[in-house]
């Protein structure tokens, strides 16, 4: 068993996967708390604070921080997403003690100097004009936004201009005393490692990490409903989707088969008949977003204003069809799909520290690719019509960017899946 996990005095958990067979590691710290904790007030300071420990430490610049990893060929990065952020560095496994260092000092000891924090206002601003200029990025916040309106799971990750260029270091130095705490903390690697001398590493460099858990989660409500943003482009950026279910939930492994099946590849329903059968969109694909709680069903479309009015029918009506029937055989390529890509991230250090670290803070455990994959493989006919069933007799979330004249009404649209 190459897993281990200890759980430290202060509450902070280590996670470690052994990989003897690499010259790597990737290594950092989880937190359970991303914008879906934030209140309306502070939208977007998870994503702020994220590249502000990057901005410099009480030992040293930013500069420096970036001199220091490239110098042993390393890389150190962070993401934010809507439960989770993450700092993280992939190095070579004698250069472990200075991934661990540089990680525990940017999210331990940055400065968050008043002057830098101005400057990356207007960066973190560029980039939300970035995303508002791409189309298929404000589709997907739309969709989100419709889908849970009026709470924290709605809210984009970036935050508003407004409230970016609102915030101050004492507004950031509070979220992160009371978000980042050692019992909502994860530490993960992955790769050429001795676990107990990672432990005694995490143990000192996060001693003073808060051991006060923050406050629990509002729970998501989907709402459902429609929004559409005309704009002059070429191509209408469309998501159609449904409430779904979260990481949790036992049907989790059904629906995964069944959004495979559906749009998940280009043998797929969806691929087959809307793409190469019909020609109506270039891009065709369903996805699921799910989170601790709760979930969505997607699927999303670029195509052209002339193809609109035949799309949506067109979708409806493979809906139907997958509710009434499925093969074996498509099935069977589905649980394979899923099963070859659980197997080909277990080659990567980034995927197996990443997988982990989900597992760990979803389940408080690691979950074996054995154990995933009888679950995958016990995904038959019935389950994979009981979850299309099921979110296809939802509420659906409609929305869409570009030439929209061509759209139906959502009363029209939501009564063919009902």
């Amino acid at each position: 068993m190459t897993i281990r996990l200890t759980t430290l005095d202060n509450g902070l958990r280590v996670a470690t996967d052994t990989m003897d067979t690499v010259e790597t590691v990737t290594l950092g710290a989880w937190v359970e708390t991303g914008s879906r904790d934030e209140p309306a007030a502070l939208n977007g300071v998870s994503h702020f604070l994220e590249h502000m420990v990057f901005k410099g430490t009480a030992r040293r610049t930013a500069r420096e921080i970036a001199e220091e990893i490239e110098a042993v060929g390393g890389h150190i990065n962070a993401y934010t997403s809507r439960e989770n952020t993450a700092f993280y560095a992939k190095v070579l496994k004698e250069d472990i003690g200075l991934a661990v260092d540089l990680v525990s000092d940017i999210m331990m000891h940055a400065t968050m100097d008043p002057i830098e924090l101005e400057r990356e206002k207007s960066v973190i601003c560029q980039e939300i004009h970035q995303a508002h200029d791409t189309p298929d990025d404000v589709v997907f916040d739309l969709f989100q936004e419709v889908a849970f309106p009026d709470q924290p799971l709605g809210r984009p990750v970036l935050g508003t201009e407004d409230v970016v260029r609102s915030l101050n270091r004492d507004d950031i130095q509070n979220y992160m005393r009371t978000g980042y705490t050692a019992q909502d903390t994860v530490f993960c690697a992955a790769g050429r490692l001795d676990h107990d001398a990672l432990v005694d590493m995490i143990g000192d460099a996060f001693g003073e990490l808060t051991t006060v858990s923050k406050n629990g989660r509002t729970n998501a409500q989907y709402a459902g409903g429609d929004q559409l943003m005309a704009r002059d482009l070429e191509q209408l950026h469309l998501v159609l989707g449904f409430n779904c279910i979260g990481y949790k939930d036992d049907d989790f492994y059904a629906a995964s088969v069944f959004s495979t099946l559906f749009g998940g590849g280009m043998s797929s329903r969806l691929f087959q008949e809307i793409r190469e059968e019909r020609g109506l969109a270039y891009s065709i694909y369903s996805f699921m977003s799910c989170y601790e709680d709760a979930g969505l069903f997607g699927i999303y479309a670029g195509t052209s204003a002339d193809e609109t009015a035949e799309l949506i029918p067109v979708i409806a009506a493979e809906a139907a069809k997958v509710v009434n029937h499925v093969d074996e055989a498509e099935i069977t390529r589905a649980r394979a799909q899923l099963k070859a890509s659980i197997l080909m991230a277990r080659e990567s250090t980034s995927s197996r520290v990443e997988q982990l670290a989900r597992q760990v803070m979803l389940f408080g455990r690691h979950l074996s690719v054995e154990e995933i994959v009888a679950k995958v493989e016990a995904v038959d006919e019935n389950a994979v019509k009981s979850i299309a069933t099921k979110l296809f007799s939802g509420t659906p979330t409609v929305t869409a960017v570009g030439p929209t004249s061509g759209m139906e009404s959502f009363d029209t649209l939501a009564a063919r899946f009902n």
